[in-house]
């Protein structure tokens, strides 16, 4: 957004303040206009329906940066002409660059308690679930940690875990951490769940493979037509995505989730995120958490 001038502007030898978007601001490498934030907001909105708000200018600028210098341009400007033109792998590495992955394991727990009692509530039962903001990982494994707890070790349950970041997507397959990063974790689920890194991986430590082979790593994204799911889920986990979809947007994913849904199934969301206007699609639950109509 362009800032108002200061009243220093009318004075002999003083010079406004930039616009937000100038390339005259200090420090750019890059020329960086309001221009060229508009063609981002643009495109990130038809690759991925993110909205970007108008005070991400900062954000956009540094994260953007390193593709210029990766692939080799000079402009902004020119950069997003080629992206434009070319259907190839950079539109992936433009979507990774502008995604936000904040997570931790049992992140928001009230979730993860109102799931253990869900699934006991129906021993025997096969359970689908699907996570769709995998992110790094913690969120699907503390699924999977939680239906283990709550099932034991040969429950029939099986999880996609999806995610529209490659790299991030990668990051969680592979199901390895610092141990710093595992801190909020009981000592009994780092024992049963964690396999702890020596000598040169020492301070890493690793997801154990009962956990991995529950769950199905996959890209997807969520305002494409081209899910591969081909049998409805018990439980969702849609946490913190829709806050960067406008409404419009919303609403689309919200059905075609209500589409991949058992009637009766729940559907999890993140703390900031309220569905009241798709009450013909959702009913609340709980804090946060809706079932399927």
């Amino acid at each position: 957004m362009r800032q108002t001038p200061s009243l220093a502007a009318g004075k002999p030898g003083m010079e406004p303040p930039e616009p937000a978007g100038s390339p005259l601001l200090q420090g750019r490498e890059f020329v960086w206009e309001d221009a060229d934030f508009a063609r981002v907001q643009a495109l990130i909105y038809q690759r991925a329906g993110i909205s970007l708000h108008d005070g991400k200018h900062a954000m956009v600028y540094s994260r953007l940066s390193r593709r210029l210098r990766e692939t080799g341009y000079n402009s902004f400007r020119d950069y997003l002409s080629w992206l434009e033109k070319h259907d190839g792998p950079e539109w992936q590495e433009f979507v990774n660059a502008l995604t936000t992955n904040l997570t931790a394991f049992f992140r928001e727990p009230h979730h993860f308690e109102i799931l253990s009692s869900h699934l006991r509530s129906k021993p025997g039962a096969s359970w689908r679930v699907w996570c769709n903001a995998a992110s790094t990982g913690e969120e699907p494994y503390s699924i999977v940690m939680t239906a283990l707890e709550a099932l034991g070790a040969k429950a029939a349950f099986k999880l996609w875990a999806s995610d529209i970041d490659s790299r991030v997507l990668a990051t969680a397959a592979t199901g390895v951490y610092r141990t710093e990063n595992l801190k909020g974790l009981s000592p009994e689920r780092l024992q049963r769940f964690f396999l702890k890194g020596k000598g040169a991986n020492a301070g890493m430590a690793r997801v154990k493979p009962e956990l991995q082979q529950l769950i199905e790593f996959l890209s997807v994204n969520l305002i494409r037509d081209d899910w591969p799911f081909r049998e409805p889920f018990d439980v969702v986990f849609c946490r913190n995505v829709m806050i960067y979809f406008d409404a419009a947007t919303q609403r689309r994913v919200l059905e075609r989730i209500h589409r991949v849904m058992k009637p009766g199934g729940m559907l999890f969301v993140g703390h900031a995120e309220n569905f009241s206007e798709s009450r013909d699609l959702f009913t609340l639950r709980g804090k946060t958490v809706y079932e399927r109509r």
